[in-house]
C-alpha cells in the first residue's frame, strides 16, 4: 500500500502517544526519541504490510515495543564496564595486530614485480586455475606457475614466513594470502 497523505497524517498523529508508550518502557527521554524515530522508520519501510481498515496505532506500537524488546535483549547480554576492570581481565589481542600485518603484507606485495605480483593475486586470492589465469595475462600455463612460484618465495623471504620452504606450491599462496591455489 503506498503511503497517502491520510496515512501519513494518522502515523504523525501516532507520534506523541508513541513517545509516552516509549518513555514508559525505557525511562529515558533520549531512548524513548530513538525508539519512536526507529519505529517511524521501520513502519514507513514497511508501511506495505499494512493492513487498510486494520488500527494504524495498535500496528505502529507493535513495532516499537518489538524494537525495545529486541534492544533490551542486545542490552542484556552487554556488560558494563565503566571503570575498565573487566576489560583489564580479557587476554584477547589487540584488533591494531590485524591491521599492521595486513599493511605489512600489502607493502611486501607492492615490492613484487608486476607480473609476479599479477599471477601471484590471479591464482591465489582470486582463486583462478593456473590455465584461467594464463589465458587472463596471455601468456603460457608454464609462464604462469613461474611467475606464482617466484612471487611466494619472494613474499614469503620478505615477510620471514617461517618454514616457507616445507610449504607446497598451494600452501604457500594459502598461508600468505589465503588462496586456493590452481
Amino acid at each position: 500500500m503506498p503511503l497517502t497523505d491520510s496515512l501519513r497524517d494518522d502515523i504523525l498523529a501516532s507520534v506523541p502517544s508513541l513517545r509516552a508508550f516509549a518513555i514508559s518502557l525505557s525511562g529515558n527521554g533520549d531512548r524513548a526519541d530513538d525508539l519512536v524515530q526507529e519505529t517511524l522508520l521501520r513502519a514507513l519501510a514497511n508501511i506495505d504490510s499494512f493492513q487498510v481498515g486494520s488500527n494504524l496505532p495498535a500496528w505502529l506500537f507493535t513495532i516499537l515495543r518489538n524494537l525495545f524488546r529486541s534492544d533490551y535483549r542486545k542490552r542484556r547480554r552487554e556488560v558494563e564496564d565503566a571503570d575498565g576492570s573487566y576489560a583489564k581481565t580479557l587476554k584477547t589481542q589487540p584488533a591494531q595486530n590485524a591491521h599492521l600485518e595486513f599493511e605489512e603484507f600489502r607493502a611486501a606485495l607492492e615490492k613484487l614485480p608486476q607480473d609476479q605480483r599479477e599471477a601471484l593475486i590471479l591464482v591465489g586470492a582470486s582463486g583462478f586455475s593456473y590455465e584461467d589465469a594464463a589465458t587472463i595475462c596471455g601468456c603460457a600455463v608454464g609462464t604462469i606457475k613461474s611467475r606464482v612460484n617466484r612471487a611466494r618465495s619472494k613474499l614469503s623471504a620478505l615477510l620471514y614466513v617461517d618454514g616457507a620452504e616445507d610449504f607446497g606450491p598451494d600452501d604457500t599462496v594459502r598461508a600468505v594470502i589465503g588462496g586456493s591455489g590452481g
